[in-house]
C-alpha cells in the first residue's frame, strides 16, 4: 500500500508543488494550510509522514507548536520539518522535540523525499519496540502485561482489554499494534463514549456526499482509515444495541456500509476493544449482545489498576518526567524519596492517567529540584477515612460517602464535571452544586 504524506504549509503554490511531486513518487498526499487543519486532518485520516514548515504567519500555531502537539498526540507519526527561515537554533529545537528530519527552503526535491522515505523507514523499527517504552514497570503484573503482548500482537487475534478509567488501555492497544505485522499501517482509535450516537455510524463507516445536512463531501469512517492496519475500538460497553449489531456485521463480512452509499466495501482489520465495565453483567441485563462479546474477546486482557503495582510509580514518574519536561521545554524534575513514599500511600483512583497529570501540573509549576513530599498537592489517603468510620450522625457519614464517590468520578474524568455528571447520572448544574456543598476543590 502507497503511503500517505500530509503537507502542512500556509502558502498553497509550496502544497500544489509538492503534492505533484509526491504524487509522482508513489506517495499519497493530504494538504493542511495550517496547524490547527493538519490537526484535524490527522484524526480524520491516517498518515504514515507529516512535512511541516515551520514558518507560519498566518496560522494560530506555528511550526513549532504544531510539532509539539503532533509528538504529544500521533508519537507513531514522524515529522520532517520545512523551513526557508531557519536558524541552527531552530533546527537543534525542532529536532529536540522530536522531528526526523529539518530541511530548508527552496526543497531539492531529491533531498525531500529521501528525507521522507528516511522517516517513515526509520520509524517502523522503533515502533516495535513500543511494548517496552510504554508499558512501564517491572512489577509482576506489568511483566505479564508485556509477556502477554509478545505472545498476542504478532497474531490478528481479536483482543479485549478490561482495566478501570485511566490504567492505560490505549497504550496496551498501541503496544499490540507495534508488536503486531501491522506495525507500519494505521492504527486508529475511537472513544465509542465520547461520539453523540447520532454520529457514531458516520464515524465508523463514513457517509456519502450529501447523506445528511452538513455533509457536503464523502467521508472514509474509522474503518476504512484503519484498513491494513488496527481500530481500537475504547469503551465498547458504552455502545448502543443498534451500533453492537452494525459492528458485528463488519466483523462477520469484512464489509463496510457508508451512510447514504448503496454499496459496500470491503476492510481488513484487526479490532481491539477495550471496556471498563463488567460485560457479563451487562449481557444480563440486555445491554450488550452475547454474539458480539464472543467475537471480541477472544483474547481478553486484564490492566491492573495502579493501586495494585504502586512499586513502579518511580519508573512511571521518571517516564513522565522525561516525556513532559520535552514537551513543555521545562528542566527535568527529580524527587526524593519521602516524595516517593507519599506517591505510594495515594490510592490513585484516577490511575496512571492521575498520576501522569499530577507530574505534568509539576513539570509546568515547579521550578525547584528535587521535589520533597510537601510540594506534592495530594489529599489524605482516602480510605483512612472509612478505617476510622467516626461519623457523629448520619448525615455525616452519607456526605462522606458522596463526597469520596464524587472525587473519584472526577479524578477518574480529569476533572471533567460534564464527563462525571454523566457518568454518575445526574445534571451538571447539579454536580456543580453538590461539588460547592461537599467542599470539593475542582482544582486539585
Amino acid at each position: 500500500m502507497a503511503e500517505t504524506v500530509l503537507i502542512v504549509d500556509d502558502e498553497r503554490s509550496i502544497r500544489e508543488s509538492l503534492r505533484g511531486v509526491l504524487e509522482d513518487e508513489g506517495f499519497v498526499v493530504e494538504k493542511a494550510e495550517s496547524g490547527d487543519a493538519a490537526l484535524r486532518r490527522l484524526a480524520a485520516t491516517p498518515v504514515d509522514c507529516v512535512l511541516l514548515d515551520i514558518y507560519m504567519p498566518n496560522s494560530q500555531l506555528d511550526g513549532i507548536a504544531t510539532l509539539e502537539q503532533i509528538r504529544h498526540r500521533y508519537p507513531h507519526i514522524p515529522v520532517v520539518m520545512i523551513s526557508g527561515h531557519g536558524t541552527i537554533d531552530t533546527a537543534v529545537r525542532a529536532i529536540r522535540l522530536g522531528a526526523s528530519d529539518f530541511i530548508e527552503k527552496p526543497l531539492h526535491i531529491e533531498r525531500t523525499v529521501k528525507a521522507i522515505r528516511h522517516a517513515i523507514d526509520t520509524h517502523r523499527p522503533a515502533l516495535n519496540a513500543v511494548s517496552d517504552s510504554l508499558v512501564v514497570g517491572q512489577s509482576i503484573p506489568m511483566r505479564a502485561l508485556r509477556q502477554q503482548i509478545a505472545l498476542t500482537g504478532p497474531t490478528d487475534g481479536r483482543v479485549l482489554i478490561y482495566g478501570e478509567s485511566g490504567t492505560g488501555k490505549e497504550i496496551v492497544a498501541l503496544a499490540l499494534h507495534a508488536a503486531s505485522k501491522r506495525a507500519d499501517r494505521p492504527f486508529v482509535a475511537i472513544n465509542c463514549a465520547a461520539v453523540p450516537e447520532d454520529l457514531i455510524e458516520s464515524e465508523l463507516f463514513g457517509h456519502a456526499k450529501g447523506a445528511f445536512t452538513g455533509a457536503t463531501e464523502s467521508r472514509r469512517g474509522k474503518f476504512e482509515q484503519a484498513d491494513g492496519g488496527t481500530l481500537f475500538l475504547d469503551e465498547i460497553g458504552d455502545m448502543s444495541l443498534r451500533m453492537q449489531a452494525k459492528v458485528l456485521r463488519v466483523l462477520e463480512t469484512g464489509l463496510i456500509e457508508p451512510v447514504g452509499s448503496q454499496s459496500s466495501r470491503r476492510v481488513d482489520v484487526r479490532v481491539i476493544a477495550a471496556t471498563n465495565k463488567r460485560l457479563d453483567e451487562a449481557i444480563e441485563q440486555g445491554q450488550f449482545r452475547a454474539d458480539l462479546f464472543y467475537r471480541l474477546n477472544v483474547i481478553p486482557f486484564q490492566v491492573p489498576p495502579l493501586r495494585e503495582h504502586l512499586e513502579d510509580i518511580p519508573a512511571l514518574v521518571e517516564h513522565f518526567v522525561r516525556q513532559l519536561s520535552q514537551q513543555h521545554a521545562r528542566p527535568p524534575l527529580t524527587f526524593t524519596e519521602d516524595a516517593y513514599a507519599k506517591l505510594r500511600r495515594h490510592d490513585w483512583p484516577g490511575n496512571v492517567r492521575e498520576l501522569r497529570n499530577l507530574i505534568e501540573r509539576l513539570i509546568i509549576t515547579e521550578s525547584v529540584s528535587p521535589v520533597t513530599a510537601d510540594r506534592i498537592p495530594l489529599k489524605p489517603v482516602s480510605h483512612s477515612v472509612w478505617a476510622s468510620f467516626q461519623f457523629g450522625s448520619l448525615r455525616e457519614g452519607s456526605e462522606a460517602f458522596e463526597r469520596e464517590l464524587v472525587r473519584r468520578k472526577l479524578a477518574e474524568c480529569d476533572g471533567n464535571v460534564a464527563q462525571a455528571a454523566e457518568a454518575l447520572g445526574i445534571d451538571r448544574s447539579y454536580l456543580y452544586r453538590r461539588i460547592k456543598a461537599l467542599g470539593i476543590d475542582l482544582r486539585n
